[in-house]
């Protein structure tokens, strides 16, 4: 079996909602969702980035409802951004939820290179505390602050807009070339960000703001749950322009499973087998190389193929490719070894 990492989940989300059940959920499983610690086990899941992100408050016209009844093309109006005193309960509950899978043994929360992978050698699950929308965070003292609490991977926006800067609205097909770039107070964030060595994420945020990124930041550049725009021309996902300044930086993007943006016609309808994650895949590696593609799944926050219902399948997707001609090297790479290196890379070893 090849060890699968993944650049993003949002199952701590389940995990708050299951209240006193959430070690029955994580342990057990429940039959629902993409992810417990059995499928994770079963699919070969050694490790990854869980998501802390702050839903919008409920409303007539909540994107995210109207995205998912809608054929393209569509393009959605953003949720408006939301303060930080919203946000800092639901971050803090997600993020003693990870704690709490960690008091079971079975999860590591990790700071470092090394961490991760004496957490995978050691069989259990290697965790990222990762923010998806820095909505938590008022300020550069807050980001110490969750700093010391573990946090090492970031993503300024998830598309609604923040104090930082502004995200991709739902859109297809469409640009990401839309709104501003980064506010003052985003720039600022970039450079603590690299001083901290907290990796930033360009998943979400719009193409201004990826380009400040790019011209602020010293570490490599990431997307940690992102497709190919050239195949699937998604507002969410990266144009070959934006692949290039990536693969420039020594950066890496991971590989999105979720259907509408995998889908070349941006439909949300089932999607057999792995012809199309395959296609995103060789058009990921000839413009990023082979060091710059990874996997980055997106369960439990969004529709998943047929083939790769949770995370009990994902050994599916590494014979695909094994079928499909990549190498068993290049397989590794892609399913683990990449996020690997691009993390020593930022964060040092």
């Amino acid at each position: 079996m090849i060890p699968v990492f993944d650049g993003h989940n949002d199952f701590l989300q389940r995990m708050v909602a299951a209240g006193p059940d959430r070690d029955r959920l994580w342990l057990q499983g429940d039959g629902t969702g993409h992810l417990d610690l059995p499928r994770m086990k079963a699919g070969g899941f050694a490790g990854g980035f869980f998501a802390i992100w702050t839903p919008s408050p409920p409303g007539p016209d909540d994107a995210l409802a109207a995205m998912l009844k809608k054929d393209p093309p569509f393009a959605l109006d953003l949720p408006p951004e939301i303060s930080p005193a919203q946000a800092l309960p639901h971050a803090i509950a997600q993020a003693g939820q990870l704690m709490a899978m960690a008091r079971t043994g079975t999860l590591d929360i990790c700071r470092t290179a090394a961490e991760l992978r004496a957490s995978i050698e050691a069989g259990r699950i290697a965790a990222i505390l990762h923010i998806e929308g820095a909505e938590p965070i008022p300020d550069l003292d807050a980001l110490h602050v969750w700093h010391a609490m573990g946090l090492r991977s970031l993503g300024p926006v998830w598309s609604r807009p923040t104090r930082y800067g502004h995200g991709v609205p739902f859109a297809f097909p469409a640009s990401p070339d839309t709104g501003p770039g980064l506010t003052e107070a985003g720039k600022e964030l970039v450079g603590e960000c690299n001083r901290l060595r907290i990796m930033l994420d360009l998943s979400h945020l719009n193409e201004k703001g990826f380009d400040d990124v790019a011209r602020l930041s010293d570490a490599p550049l990431v997307a940690s749950h992102s497709c190919a725009h050239a195949v699937a021309p998604s507002s969410r996902n990266l144009t070959d322009r934006q692949l290039a300044v990536i693969a420039e930086s020594g950066g890496l993007v991971g590989l999105n499973y979720a259907v509408g943006f995998l889908h070349p016609e941006g439909r949300r309808e089932p999607m057999h087998g792995f012809e199309i994650m395959l296609r995103h895949l060789d058009h990921l590696l000839a413009h990023l190389g082979e060091d710059g593609v990874a996997l980055g799944s997106d369960f439990d926050g969004a529709d998943m193929p047929v083939d790769l219902a949770d995370a009990g399948a994902l050994q599916a997707l590494v014979q695909a490719m094994l079928a499909h001609g990549y190498g068993r090297e290049l397989v590794e790479k892609i399913a683990w070894k990449n996020w690997l290196g691009v993390l020593e890379r930022t964060w040092g070893a």
